[in-house]
């Protein structure tokens, strides 16, 4: 019989650990010898110990490159162990890590770091055939357009010319003393911003999200807790270290309970199923579309995976069946799913472990500890149980606000606290809620937010396109895809498949619509503003769904 998950409010991560510097300490003295990290990209293995002595090299390769407390460092790379090393390397330096996506084009990276101000880009140059240093020069002048970025390093692959290597990076810290670098370390505050994850949202423009050490720490202690993560998990970590989820229930959770963690730079159900009994993975979470694609296999039976215990899915709808599926053939123990976006550090509701298939498949979960979740009318007020409303959210979880836009910031932050989180649901008599509708537009592709504010306004750089209103619509393997509706300039003639050709080229491929329909207007409101419901409908009725 394996324990129960304990009570989430236990332990306080934010008192037990006060910082992510300490947490690297405090881990390392806990559980010493035992596997903190096992990459087989490059048959790497760190115990607790040698993490931490990894992470202080780099804080001192910080310290010798001038960065100094409050300072930005970006880090544009997949799921690698330099990933961990680096972020906590940089946060022992006193640094705010500011995450990108690796599936950005060089124009989005380039707009991040500018409006980011980062100091240090750590990034690689062989990834799935992408140089993200050539792309990133591709799109800007570095020395006229990024006037903050000073030292590019590169974790893997060559350094091309004004770039440096990690272990060149490394081996310039050794002119820092250990005893400077120990104390940047302990100087870091809880309350010290600790990164900066970039949304989009409807202005079309990435927004910087600030949240400190604090905040993180407590709500992924909880997370961890609620899911039952325990010493000795072996964690695969598919979903990307540059999403709140990989990062903070991947990298920081795996740490403050002594799990081994074993990144995984693409998702490959064939890679996946090989990797479980071959690294006994017993923790493996990540978005229905990942296990709806192993489900969908008839050779299952091929692969051992007796050693799986624990998964959280979420982030799109699930079907019940899914769920059974997941213990009947996964043989998952607990399956566990949540809400949260990245203004409230990723998380805010929970299922629990001894929840039935049916409410943890079609509920996000009730209220985390520490935290208020209500669902509310246009004025406000609180609805009765089961009618929709607005999504809101009061606790320690909501961030301190959007990087240098105080006015998006009290958009989303009412007087009183509650952060607006732009999602309908209903909250049903346990406090459960049910995600029904989005205000906002968003939609999910396979566990990636689209924004379609963002990709219209991307869409509207290519010269054949006068306007463009996206939407998302239901995907059987994705969850939900774009589909845009565009205007074409005057004169100018362009077909469906060379724009989404050109949108694969300049956008990341979750935000590139999968089907466009070019249109002589788009429908209007009495404001000028598009309708979108019209165009959802209008998509959904092609479909037939």
């Amino acid at each position: 019989m394996t324990a129960a998950p304990r009570a989430a409010d236990d332990v306080r991560g934010d008192l037990e650990f006060g910082t992510t510097p300490r947490l690297v300490r405090i881990a390392a003295e806990r559980h010493g010898s035992a596997e903190a990290f096992v990459d087989a990209s490059d048959d790497t293995t760190i115990t607790y110990t040698d993490f931490a002595a990894r992470v202080l090299d780099a804080a001192r390769g910080f310290i010798a490159a001038g960065v100094e407390p409050g300072d930005r460092v970006a880090i544009w790379a997949p799921n690698v162990w330099e990933w961990p090393v680096v972020a906590l390397g940089a946060h022992s330096a006193g640094a705010i890590v500011v995450p990108l996506n690796t599936r950005f084009k060089g124009a989005e990276a380039a707009y991040v770091l500018r409006r980011s101000g980062a100091r240090v880009l750590a990034t690689v140059t062989e990834f799935l055939d992408t140089d993200y240093v050539a792309l990133l020069r591709a799109a800007v002048d570095p020395a006229r357009e990024l006037v903050d970025l000073s030292t590019i390093v590169v974790l893997r692959g060559n350094a091309p010319d004004g770039t440096t290597t990690f272990a060149d990076f490394i081996a310039a810290g050794g002119s820092v003393d250990r005893d400077v670098a120990v104390a940047r370390a302990e100087a870091v505050r809880p309350d010290d911003v600790s990164d900066i994850l970039f949304t989009s949202g409807t202005t079309g423009h990435p927004k910087g999200v600030r949240t400190t050490h604090a905040q993180n720490l407590r709500a992924f202690r909880t997370w961890a807790d609620v899911v039952g993560a325990r010493a000795g998990d072996r964690y695969l970590v598919v979903n990307p270290f540059f999403h709140a989820f990989g990062y903070k229930a991947g990298i920081l959770a795996s740490l403050m309970h002594g799990c081994t963690l074993l990144p995984h730079a693409v998702f490959d159900a064939e890679q996946v199923l090989e990797r479980i009994p071959r690294d006994r993975i017993s923790f493996l979470p990540g978005p229905p579309a990942l296990f709806q694609t192993i489900l969908a296999r008839d050779d299952l039976d091929r692969f051992d995976l007796s050693t799986l215990r624990l998964s959280v899915t979420g982030a799109a709808a699930i079907p019940v069946s899914m769920i059974v599926e997941m213990r009947d053939r996964l043989g998952f123990e607990t399956i566990v799913t949540g809400y949260g976006l990245t203004e409230v550090c990723g998380i805010a509701t929970m299922c629990r472990h001894d929840d039935d298939p049916e409410t943890i498949a079609t509920t996000s979960g009730r209220a985390i500890p520490g935290v208020d979740v209500r669902c509310v009318d246009e004025a406000g007020r609180e609805v009765p149980r089961n009618e929709p409303g607005e999504i809101v959210i009061r606790g320690y979880n909501v961030m301190l606000g959007y990087l240098d836009d105080d006015a998006e910031t009290k958009a989303t932050i009412d007087d009183d606290g509650w952060l607006h989180s732009g999602d309908i649901g209903t909250m049903d008599e346990r406090g459960y809620i049910k995600i029904t509708d989005r205000t906002k537009d968003m939609f999910i592709v396979g566990g990636f937010n689209a924004y379609p504010a963002e990709i219209e306004a991307m869409m509207r750089e290519h010269p054949a396109v006068a306007a463009a209103a996206v939407v998302g619509v239901p995907d059987d393997r994705l969850g939900e895809v774009g589909w845009a509706y565009v205007v074409l300039r005057d004169g100018v003639a362009a077909t469906s498949d060379e724009i989404i050709a050109w949108c694969r080229d300049q956008m990341a491929n979750y935000k590139a619509p999968r089907r466009i329909e070019i249109v002589d207007a788009l429908p209007l409101n009495a404001t000028g503003k598009v309708l979108k419901y019209e165009l959802r409908d209008r998509a959904r009725t092609i479909l037939g769904k």
